[in-house]
């Protein structure tokens, strides 16, 4: 059966957002109402969508109040819960003040009550208040360092939990003695509950020495950061009986996700080499690599094949360096489309499967054999475009963004290269 590749690999990462739907992700982990209140804290980029679902599946007879805290962009309609919209990846006041009213919320709740916490990437971003010993704007300011260093997200998120007073299990010890029900969507490399958006309600297992280690390699720094780590009650909450009456789960994974795309796949009659759903490093040197096995593959193969895999790679911006418009998954695929240079047999994409890349309007961007060649003939600049983090700008030119809009869910990073065999090229 024959495929338009460029059309295949959209309908692949389509097919990859259904896969890690709100209603997915609370499928067989819905709590039952407690003796007193539930409230309701849905935070990261799936928030909306999943307070909606979960006011869905919520017996209309029993109490429900609480606040959905997501991007702007990225609401949904609810009836019984507050949807607010906030900045990401940079944090802004409405998430501080929005992290503010839960607290005082969170400090009511009695033994007879439970917390139900929604949570999905981007959380970390969104639920920014820091401690009294750290000014807002010095939270900002450090958020944007890490940002700009191109960190592993646990590392990131290491630094903030240590200065968050919300974050690294924080949340939870604000709302004993009420029981906690945690369920999240994954977008981090092994899906570890403490390090998606930086662990709110679950024991922390990194350390304060970890957070200022982390920060000390920062170009600079503000002084309230520094002084606030090497104090002991920087420390976040370990792993005691509390936590253990809670309830966790990380029900959409990655790698869940992609299982259920790639069965899909070959049943259409594909070969899927599937590299992974952690794939981590720089976007550029990643793409190389992609690239060569790519290049490889495509000298043996006799059936239609893809190279998949998600993770989410990273940028790290220098100083002295212009930079352009384009998110991680734009630069991966300039640099893929640099050392492919128009292979006859591969077609790419690239996105974000939230819908947005960095801070654009785009989910990522693909392109065709033929639009190396279209490139020049525009007399753009792909390796300029590359130095200068401008990726954004060469696939509008081509008319290849992805424009998708926010999917209301989020899985990190989608990979697809799409590769022909020699023999069934027309």
């Amino acid at each position: 059966m024959m495929h338009e590749p460029s059309q295949f690999l959209r309908d692949s990462f389509d097919r990859l957002i259904a896969h890690a739907s709100a209603n997915a992700a609370l499928k067989g982990c819905m709590p039952l109402p407690p003796v007193g209140r539930t409230y309701l804290l849905a935070i990261g980029k799936a928030a909306a969508s999943m307070a909606k679902e979960f006011e869905a599946q919520w017996p209309a007879e029993a109490a429900l109040s609480g606040i959905a805290l997501t991007r702007y962009g990225h609401a949904a309609t609810c009836d019984r819960i507050e949807v607010v919209e906030a900045s990401h990846p940079v944090p802004d006041t409405v998430g501080k003040d929005t992290a503010q009213r839960i607290v005082q919320e969170l400090t009511t709740l009695t033994d007879q009550d439970l917390l139900v916490c929604l949570i999905s990437g981007g959380g970390s971003a969104l639920l920014s208040l820091p401690v009294d010993a750290v000014p807002f704007a010095d939270k900002q300011a450090v958020n944007d360092q890490l940002l700009r260093a191109g960190l592993p997200i646990d590392q990131m998120n290491c630094v903030r939990k240590h200065i968050s007073a919300v974050k690294g299990g924080r949340l939870a010890a604000l709302a004993r003695p009420a029981r906690v029900h945690t369920i999240a969507i994954s977008d981090v490399p092994s899906n570890d509950l403490s390090v998606i958006a930086s662990g709110p309600t679950v024991p922390d297992w990194t350390t304060r020495q970890q957070a200022l280690n982390i920060v000390q390699s920062l170009p600079s720094s503000p002084s309230s950061v520094f002084n606030w780590l090497q104090q002991p009650a920087a420390e976040t909450p370990k792993p005691n009986a509390e936590f253990d009456k809670d309830f966790s789960a990380v029900s959409i994974t990655p790698d869940n996700a992609f299982a259920n795309l790639i069965e899909i796949q070959q049943r259409a009659g594909f070969d899927v080499h599937y590299l992974g759903a952690d794939v981590e490093g720089e976007a550029n040197v990643v793409a190389r690599e992609h690239a060569a096995l790519a290049q490889s593959l495509a000298q043996t193969i006799t059936t239609p094949t893809l190279i998949l895999s998600g993770g989410e790679t990273t940028v790290t911006l220098k100083q002295s360096t212009p930079t352009g418009r384009g998110g991680r998954n734009c630069e991966y695929l300039l640099a893929l489309f640099i050392a492919l240079q128009g292979h006859p047999q591969i077609h790419a994409l690239a996105a974000d499967t939230d819908g947005i890349d960095g801070s654009e309007d785009n989910a990522g961007a693909f392109f065709t054999p033929g639009d190396w060649a279209q490139a020049h003939a525009l007399a753009l600049d792909p390796e300029k475009a590359l130095t200068n983090h401008d990726s954004y700008s060469v696939f509008q030119a081509l008319d290849r963004l992805l424009m998708t809009g926010p999917t209301l869910t989020n899985i990190n990073d989608f990979r697809a290269l799409y590769i022909t065999p020699k023999t069934k090229m027309s």
